[in-house]
Formats: structure tokens, C-alpha cells, sequence
């Protein structure tokens, strides 16, 4: 049986993990029965625990393909007079698809359908958003996916991750083994408490870790079964949940303290135990006290990753050192202001701060002093250090204490702004009328999610400063006409990065993320911004070349990996961005025997 497994797997005894190169290799992950060390043009079987023929055939996600079944495939697999006799091709299904998508007009419906969709037909839910990522991307996450969590009681219809509440305590391991793949290489994992900028949403956080892992997928090329969602349910603190009829998760406040840190490192154990040291973990919306706390607590035993933290922060580094050559001068040159010093504020802070010491070779502290932040309580000072939490404490620098944002502009002069608050309209006139009267070309960077929370709008951004600001936000802006000018707002999205590093860890078998990775991700991601993007004011790379873009990343990060002595996967491949194109999964559809 082992022997026939082996060769079952590419057809040669050999393990396709340790084949360099190979075709539609799947993100790394092992490739069983053959699928993706297969060409396009070449017949696979359907396999799921027997082969999949008729009527579970047509309900199995990862195999159907609904009236692109051929006469062939009909006759092979039972399918005759199960589906009307029109036989399309999957171009002719996506058009179609698309056609009754802008019929929607109301986005959370266009949600509902595409995870319709991704329920019943895998690879052309995927062909769909790889082939429509603009179009599609404000569907299948930010901003609508704000919105899906929301109400993701009352449009609940099928699991699509695990669910692991206090009720598991002690029995992890076991609720891991109840999901049904067992190569995991990806989890992302959400407790709700701080969902986009929409606060506690509690078990309805899920559609976070579904929405991430699909773009995991379309933009990173790795394979649907290697990746896992999962929700940690502490109960929540949003009353209105709780006395919601159809909430769907656990009905009591939040556990904290000792409770709440024995379920996480259950968790966390239990998960290395089942799926190995190199599954990464990628934490998201968490509070703040118990992001950096776990972070902390486990990256030096785990390959963990926090997008909030260090995902944001090496995308919004990527587009400062892209619009460098717009402003000119180098990180050293330029005084940053943040307004909100939580996860992302601070995270952004510490990543600027670590590319600075490395391009001027200064110490970490000395480059710290050329970026402020600005919380609730007004400028981050010295005088509140005792005060204040522990992330805060390196950003509390030398000044006279300053209440409000706009004191704290014409006080700190700086030439980038940056919100990540989570509050919106805060970037106000006045404020950006300050930025334009000290900057030629004052970079303004509203990333709050979503588009409700968002500091400023794009218009109000290029109006206010006379159509001078560099502008990019977290969630997406239509183009503005100012001047006779067309600007098109750049967007600071996460998913820029996540997918490539995730992807540049999984080719590396790297074991630890190391902050050299994110700034090897930032460094490769700016390198894609083209001149003709910097002309229309871009200071990111249009979507419609993610999975290029994506690859650049991937090799970048492997690369890293490699040099820190961090990856297990040997020998290192000698055109890793060529290796990191063959590992990614393909969405079209196969042929079967």
C-alpha cells in the first residue's frame, strides 16, 4: 500500500515536495493523487475517499464543474441525465457568472454569491477572482467582509473552518483531527475581539479568516486544502450580540486572564503537534493587549505571523519607499506622524524605523525618534511614559505634551501622515491644508477599515492639498478628477503581502518569521510599481498582476529564509521566483479519466 501511494504521487516513486520545478506543484503542499504534477491537458480521477461519480461528483466542490462535464467525463462518471445536455466551457461559465454578479446591488449579496460558489464549485470561484481580483477583491474581503461578519449570523448557511470555544478545552487536538484534510500548511486564526474597525463581533469573525485564506489562494497560489480558518470563541462583549436571536456563538462575556491564555496555548500546542513545525500561523484581529502578547509570546516556537502587526506594517513600508521617488530623499530624510499607536499604528511605526537603521546603519533607537505617534490622549511624549503601555513606551519621545492632532501637525512638521485609528473623518481639513502648507508633495496615508472608518477620502485627500498629496488608504477609492488631472488613489491592502510570504515560507520550509522577511516582502513589493504607475500617482502595482507580484515576494522572503538560515527545504532552487510561479495551484479546470 505504501509502495502504490508513493507512485500514485507523480507517477515516478518521487515525492513531488522534493521535485524542483514541476508544473502546477500546488503551494507546496503534497501532492497525493497526482493533480498538480499533472499537466493541464492530462486526465486526473476525481478521487475524495473513492472516486466521486454522479450525484457526489456534482456536489463535491473540488471537483465539479457543472455543465463543463464533457459527453466523456458524463459517461465515465454517471453523470447522464443529471445535467441538462449543454456542455460549456469554463470561460463561458465565468462570463456568465460575472453578468449576474453586476446584477447585485447591493455588495453584501455579490458576497453571499461568491461564497455560493466557492461551496459548489472550487476552481472556477477561484478562476472568477483571479481573473476579476479588482473587481472582485472589495467582494470577497475588505470592505464587504466588514459588513458579511456583521451579519454573519443571519447569513450563515455551511461551516467553513473549525470552530474551537472554551467548550473544547482540553479536547483541541481531537476537534483538529475532526477537520477532514491533513496537509495543512496555512491557519488563520481569529478570536473576534477586534474585527477591521467594527470592534468585538465575536464567533461571527470568521468570515475574517475564510476571506484571508481565499485570497491566500487566488493571489498566492496555495492550494485551497492546505489552508484552514478557524475561529476561537471566548464569547464576546458586544451586547447586541448577545441578545441577537441568531447569533451563533457562545453566550457570555469574554474569558481574559489565565482562562483565556490555557485555551491559547492549548491551541498553539496542539496544532504543531497535529500538522508539524512548519504550518504557519497567521494571527488576525486580535485585540490589542492580546496580539503583541501572543506574538511575543510565541514566535520564537512558532512559525507565527500577525497581520495586523507586521502585514500592514510591510505593506504601508513598501509604499513609502515606492513614493520616495515622488517626494525624493530617503526614510532618513522625512518625519513621520501616526495618528492611533495600536497594532498597525505601531507595527507600521517599528518596520519604518527597522529599513532606516538598516539603509543608514544608525542604531534602532536614534532612528525611532524621527517618527510620533498620536493616541487618544494627544502626543506621545516622554513626560507620559510611566503611563503608558508597553508598545507605546519606545514612540514617547522628548516634547512639550500636545492634545490634538492638528496642534500636533504644525508642532512635529512632518511629510508623511499616517492613520490607522480606526476612527474615521479624523484627517480633517485643516489638517491636510497644514500637511500641503509645509510639503510640496505631502504623503497622506488613510488606512482605517473600512471605507466608513477611513481617516479621509480620497477626493477630500488630493482637494484639500490642491491636488499635491500622494494618497493611499486601506480601503479602496474611485479615481478623482482634480485640475484636469486623474488621480488614481493607491490602496495599502494587506493582501499585497500576506499571500507572497505565506508562499515565499511554504517553498522555503522556513521554520521562523524573521522581521528581515517583511522587509525583503516590502523591498520586492515597491520594486513592481512601475513608472507609468507613479505618473496616474500610484504608488502600489494595479491587482491585475498579483500573482506576479505575489511571486516576486515569495522569492524575496525565500530568499531571506535561506540566508538566516531558517529553511528546511534543501538544496536551495537556483531561479526562485520561476520556483515560486511552478509551485502555485491552478484554477482551470482538469480532465478526467
Amino acid at each position: 500500500m505504501d509502495k502504490t501511494m508513493k507512485e500514485m504521487r507523480n507517477g515516478t516513486g518521487d515525492s513531488v515536495m522534493d521535485v524542483e520545478g514541476k508544473s502546477g506543484f500546488g503551494g507546496g503542499v503534497e501532492d497525493v493523487y497526482g493533480e498538480d504534477s499533472a499537466t493541464e491537458d492530462q486526465p486526473v480521477t476525481p478521487w475524495t475517499v473513492s472516486v466521486a461519480s454522479g450525484y457526489t461528483l456534482l456536489r463535491d466542490p473540488r471537483h465539479n464543474k457543472g455543465l463543463a462535464f464533457n459527453g466523456k467525463e458524463r459517461d465515465a462518471h454517471y453523470l447522464r441525465g443529471l445535467l441538462p445536455p449543454s456542455v460549456l466551457s469554463q470561460e463561458l461559465q465565468e462570463r456568465k457568472l460575472m453578468h449576474n454578479l453586476r446584477q447585485y446591488k447591493v455588495p453584501l449579496q455579490r458576497y453571499m454569491a461568491m461564497m455560493d460558489l466557492q461551496e459548489r464549485n472550487e476552481r472556477l470561484f477561484y478562476k472568477l477572482l483571479i481573473d476579476n481580483v479588482e473587481e472582485l477583491l472589495p467582494v470577497v474581503y475588505t470592505p464587504t467582509v466588514g459588513e458579511a461578519c456583521q451579519k454573519y449570523g443571519s447569513i450563515f448557511r455551511h461551516p467553513q473552518g473549525l470552530y474551537i470555544s472554551l467548550k473544547e478545552k482540553g479536547k483541541i487536538l481531537e476537534v483538529l483531527k475532526n477537520w477532514p484534510e491533513k496537509s495543512i500548511q496555512v491557519i488563520v486564526v481569529t478570536d473576534g475581539e477586534r474585527i477591521l474597525g467594527l470592534g468585538d463581533l465575536g464567533c461571527q469573525g470568521m468570515g475574517i479568516p475564510v476571506g484571508k485564506l481565499s485570497l491566500y489562494t487566488a493571489l498566492g497560489g496555495v492550494r485551497p486544502s492546505a489552508c484552514l480558518p478557524i475561529t476561537i470563541d471566548v464569547g464576546t462583549n458586544n451586547e447586541q450580540l448577545l441578545k441577537d436571536e441568531f447569533y451563533i456563538g457562545l453566550r457570555h462575556k469574554r474569558a481574559t486572564g489565565q482562562e483565556y491564555a490555557e485555551l491559547l496555548d492549548e491551541f498553539m500546542n496542539a496544532v504543531k503537534q497535529n500538522y508539524g513545525e512548519k504550518v504557519l500561523i497567521q494571527f488576525e484581529d486580535f485585540a490589542n493587549h492580546n496580539a503583541f502578547e501572543l506574538l511575543s509570546r510565541y514566535r520564537s516556537s512558532h512559525l507565527v505571523f500577525n497581520d495586523d502587526i507586521q502585514g500592514t506594517a510591510s505593506v504601508v513600508l513598501s509604499g513609502i519607499i515606492a513614493a520616495l521617488k515622488l517626494v525624493g530623499g530617503s526614510l532618513a530624510d522625512h518625519t513621520f506622524l501616526f495618528l492611533g499607536a495600536g497594532e498597525a499604528g505601531t507595527g507600521i511605526a517599528e518596520l519604518i524605523a527597522l529599513e532606516m537603521s538598516k539603509q543608514t546603519k544608525a542604531p534602532l533607537e536614534q532612528t525611532r525618534k524621527k517618527i510620533w505617534l498620536v493616541d487618544s490622549k494627544g502626543l506621545i511624549v516622554s513626560s507620559r511614559r510611566e503611563l503608558l503601555q508597553h508598545f507605546k513606551k519606545p514612540w514617547a519621545h522628548d516634547h512639550e505634551p500636545v492634545k490634538g492632532l492638528l496642534d500636533a501637525v504644525k508642532a512635529i512638521k512632518p511629510t508623511v501622515l499616517i492613520g490607522s485609528s480606526g476612527v474615521g473623518k479624523t484627517f480633517t481639513k485643516e489638517v491636510v491644508e497644514t500637511m500641503a502648507s509645509f510639503n510640496e508633495k505631502p504623503l497622506i496615508l488613510a488606512l482605517s477599515n473600512p471605507t466608513s472608518q477611513s481617516e479621509c477620502t480620497a477626493e477630500e485627500a488630493y482637494a484639500w492639498s490642491e491636488g499635491r498629496a500622494i494618497f493611499a488608504s486601506g480601503s479602496p477609492f474611485d479615481a478623482v478628477e482634480y485640475g484636469g488631472k486623474v488621480f488614481v488613489p493607491g490602496q495599502a491592502n494587506n493582501a499585497y503581502i500576506f499571500p507572497g510570504l505565506g508562499l515565499g515560507l511554504i517553498i522555503s520550509g522556513a521554520i521562523r518569521v524573521h522581521d528581515d522577511m517583511l522587509l525583503a516582502a516590502s523591498e520586492a513589493l515597491a520594486a513592481q510599481v512601475t513608472r507609468e504607475n507613479f505618473y496616474k500617482g500610484l504608488i502600489y502595482p494595479p491587482f491585475s498582476n498579483i500573482r506576479k507580484i505575489s511571486a516576486h515576494i515569495a522569492a524575496n522572503v525565500a530568499a531571506k529564509a535561506y540566508d538566516l538560515g531558517l529553511a528546511s527545504r534543501l538544496p536551495r532552487p537556483k531561479d526562485l521566483v520561476k520556483y515560486a510561479e511552478s509551485c502555485m495551484c491552478s484554477p482551470i479546470y482538469r480532465s478526467y479519466r
